[in-house]
């Protein structure tokens, strides 16, 4: 796995450690099939407060393990305080004209895009490309074409 510094636009190497030598990667990135089962555990999968004609809130669950949450997110401040592509991302989601989000939510879907990402280089053993990432986001071009 490629770090940079986060001087540098990255993740620092204590916040990089502790994805990989605590819980769930310890475990082995091989017992999980998708990210989305590493989401579930850190309790940042989305749940509904609905029952009937009643609509409420979504919200993240919270059910989990705190500090995998806790690092996510701090993964996800030091990411869009230090590499452009985060803050690029970071900048479409609380200001996009249709559903904006608030800066925590996005923080939230920036934490849930970084551990995509780390299981994806643990998973597969390739190396971090932000064009790539930023290519295979396609909400970005879709809002350039409707705002052109």
């Amino acid at each position: 796995m490629v770090l940079r510094t986060p001087a540098s636009g990255g993740i620092g190497t204590n916040t990089a450690e502790r994805f990989i030598n605590k819980p769930p990667f310890e475990m082995g990135v091989a017992n999980f099939d998708d990210a989305k089962e590493i989401q579930k555990l850190s309790g940042l999968n989305l749940v509904a407060n609905s029952s009937g004609k009643h609509n409420g809130e979504t919200k993240i669950s919270h059910r989990g393990r705190k500090e995998l949450r806790t690092w996510l997110f701090q993964g996800a401040k030091s990411v869009v305080a230090h590499a452009p592509e985060f803050q690029y991302i970071h900048e479409y989601y609380t200001t996009r004209a249709k559903n904006p989000l608030k800066k925590m939510q996005s923080l939230i879907v920036i934490a849930c895009k970084l551990l995509r990402i780390i299981f994806t280089i643990l998973k597969k053993g390739i190396t971090y490309n932000p064009q790539k990432m930023l290519d295979d986001i396609k909400r970005f071009e879709e809002a350039e074409i409707v705002a052109a």
